[in-house]
């Protein structure tokens, strides 16, 4: 994935040089170039591709959250304990 992004980078920093040194060309109008077909499409592509990545983290560290609060419960449940508070005794 990083190649592609690379070579794809490396053809529009071209694109951007021949644009500069042009005779009809400008500086403001190989930086647009770089922009515009480089970075800003480079940079979405990027992260949708990434997305499947973050999500696999993302559930890693719930699963990890969820097994570390079961086993701070004594049953295993992640619940309180039914009796942690003592029954009020009735005078007879």
């Amino acid at each position: 994935m990083y190649l592609v992004a690379i070579g794809w980078l490396y053809v529009v920093l071209m694109m951007a040089v021949a644009e500069a040194l042009s005779s009809q060309g400008s500086v403001l109008g190989a930086v647009i170039t770089f922009v515009f077909y480089g970075v800003l499409p480079l940079a979405v592509v990027m992260y949708i591709m990434g997305t499947p990545s973050r999500r696999r983290a993302r559930l890693a560290g719930e699963a990890a959250e969820a097994k570390r609060a079961s086993d701070a419960a004594p049953d295993g449940s992640g619940h309180a304990a039914g009796d942690a508070v003592a029954a009020e005794r009735k005078e007879a």
